[in-house]
């Protein structure tokens, strides 16, 4: 993609149904699912290599990615939580958010996080996770009034999916 232009320079098959990207700045972590049982994995993608499986998600589950500038971030949507990995996918933290996860991203160094309910009418809120306590503090800051999946951050807005309406959604958090 030209960020410039918005225009597609290049379309590539992924190995399986993408979940998730986040830019890592030269290259891309990719959450995938992969076969008849959706098995996540995460994936390395660069322009010079292009996908490279780097190592199965924990207990083969995993949906949206963040990245700190040093760690990569996984949430578990049905185990209400998000996990701190090292390069390997090895587990170094765990931060339960108490809802279902839809998506995460770091801004300025904070945590943001979609958390919520699907069913039975999609109740989703954005909050803020402290992690400097041993126990990470997560706050509700508003309510997101869509269907939300997956959260983005540009330098001054937030970006979501509104699933149902098919439809990208850009919002600032209340001041």
């Amino acid at each position: 993609m030209d960020a410039e232009n918005w225009q597609v320079m290049e379309e590539i098959e992924p190995p399986g149904v993408v979940w998730a990207a986040v830019s890592l700045g030269e290259e891309l972590r990719l959450t995938i699912g992969e076969g008849a049982n959706d098995d996540r994995f995460v994936y390395r993608y660069t322009p010079q290599a292009g996908f490279e499986k780097m190592f199965a998600c924990p207990e083969f589950t995993g949906s949206y990615l963040s990245f700190d500038g040093e760690h990569l971030y996984l949430s578990q949507w049905y185990k209400q939580r998000i996990l701190k990995l090292d390069p390997a996918g090895k587990i170094l933290g765990q931060i339960k958010v108490g809802a279902e996860v839809c998506g995460h991203v770091f801004v300025r160094g904070s945590l943001y996080v979609l958390r919520g309910v699907e069913k039975p009418e999609e109740a989703w809120r954005i909050a803020s996770v402290d992690l400097r306590p041993e126990a990470p503090v997560v706050t509700d800051l508003a309510t997101v009034p869509f269907a939300s999946r997956s959260l983005a951050f540009d330098g001054e807005n937030f970006w979501s999916n509104h699933r149902a309406a098919n439809e990208t959604m850009v919002f600032a958090l209340p001041r």
